[in-house]
């Protein structure tokens, strides 16, 4: 019962926060908008016993990509000044376009059914317990192979990014 009442509250947060991105005037305020969303959409996780995808979804969007928004934003320094003004018959074309978009999108899910699944729902499904366990488990070799090529990868970059003395 508390979970419905915070999964409305959690949902309720993110539409109103998505909204806050597009219709902020100051890029900045955008993206901290941006960032307190997809704090909400952790939360959801969360609600689905996924902490390991929440703790994940904090730190590489919240934490990585979102900085790099600021600095692209900081570097850019953007002002109505130097912003181009689009025409009447741009905006009028974008929204020709979302809308044939959202017609595509509501005309294909208007015959799809959902999915029931048969397996009975395991409570311990998102723990990290489980994650690592069929990580060394089941997918061990890919798991090697995959960390053998990042090791390469950087020594690669370490390579190419030292000097050359002559």
């Amino acid at each position: 019962m508390v979970t419905t009442y915070l999964f409305y509250f959690l949902s309720f947060l993110a539409i109103m926060f998505g909204l806050m991105v597009v219709l902020s005037k100051n890029p900045i305020h955008s993206v901290l908008y941006l960032v307190l969303c997809f704090f909400t959409i952790a939360g959801h996780y969360v609600l689905l016993n996924a902490q390991f995808l929440a703790v994940v979804h904090v730190i590489v969007y919240s934490g990585a990509i979102m900085v790099l928004f600021l600095f692209v934003i900081m570097l850019l320094n953007l002002n109505k000044e130097t912003e181009p003004h689009k025409s009447i018959w741009l905006k009028g074309s974008a929204a020709i376009a979302a809308g044939s978009l959202l017609l595509v999108m509501v005309g294909s899910l208007k015959g799809a059914t959902t999915i029931q699944s048969t397996n009975a729902f395991n409570p311990n499904i998102g723990l990290i317990e489980n994650l690592g366990t069929t990580l060394f488990k089941d997918f061990l070799l890919p798991f090697e192979v995959s960390s053998i090529l990042l090791l390469a990868a950087m020594v690669g970059a370490v390579m190419l990014g030292k000097k050359s003395i002559k």
